[in-house]
């Protein structure tokens, strides 16, 4: 698993299915949003996509 280094959507791609930048391996902490509209840390956090987040990506 991979994230991305802008957006820190996780995928298995060498670059973001959402915005198309490059990914890292080296990512932490898992963030799952299945509701982005209703969820109050995807709004805290910008993220308008449901999927999967990392916290902090290097």
């Amino acid at each position: 698993m991979k994230a991305c280094t802008v957006c820190k959507m996780i995928s298995n791609k060498d670059h973001c299915p959402s915005c198309g930048s490059p990914t890292s391996d080296n990512w932490s902490g898992l963030l799952i949003i299945t509701d982005p509209e209703e969820s109050r840390v995807a709004k805290e956090l910008n993220i308008e996509i449901p999927g999967e987040y990392c916290l902090r990506v290097r």
